[in-house]
């Protein structure tokens, strides 16, 4: 695959060493930013289904001081576009199993990033999907923009957390295939 073929080139660079030596410690960072940009999309819908704001003014937590996260499509496609290029950089870390799922939520990030730009595009060209009133994604025609992106933070976020126990705990065979120190030391 093109993603192996890019790291093998730079076997010698930094991304060698992220997916060595430092695979533990990336995953760590990744997974902090990860979680707190989940914790956002929650606080919204805490915001909206248990304290009962209205939407407009359900912004999450770093929302509510600072709006225009909220409303600024940079922003959003920013952080998936983050998300994607973690997951292919800590990629080559993974083997077996964990691969597969790894795998996977790298796969479910692709479509969420494209919708992402879709989103974006709109809102640089002010051609709204559809002639819809505001950037609209093409899932978003069937489920309401807050529920859409919880729901594709969990899709992507599940397979990267069995990915990632797996990867803690992989079979004897895996181990051995394994260049990082992040497998749990077993008794």
């Amino acid at each position: 695959m093109a993603v192996d073929a890019a790291l093998a080139q730079h076997s010698d660079g930094w991304t060698r060493r992220l997916n060595t030596r430092h695979h533990k410690a990336g995953l760590g960072v990744f997974l902090f930013i990860v979680i707190a940009h989940w914790a956002e999309h929650i606080a919204q819908a805490v915001q909206v289904y248990v304290l009962g704001w209205p939407l407009k003014d359900a912004r999450g937590v770093l929302g509510v001081p600072f709006p225009w996260l909220v409303s600024s499509e940079w922003m959003h496609y920013g952080y998936a576009l983050l998300m994607l290029v973690g997951l292919i950089m800590l990629r080559g870390g993974f083997v077996g199993r964990a691969r597969l799922w790894w795998n996977i939520s790298l796969g479910i990030q692709v479509w969420h990033h494209l919708e992402h730009l879709l989103l974006l595009g709109q809102a640089l060209t002010g051609a709204n999907l559809l002639g819809r009133p505001v950037p609209t994604s093409i899932l978003q025609l069937v489920l309401p923009r807050m529920e859409l992106h919880l729901f594709y933070n969990a899709l992507v976020f599940a397979p990267m957390v069995v990915a990632m126990i797996l990867h803690r705990r992989p079979s004897r065979a895996e181990a051995g295939q394994m260049r990082c120190t992040c497998a749990l030391a077993t008794g």
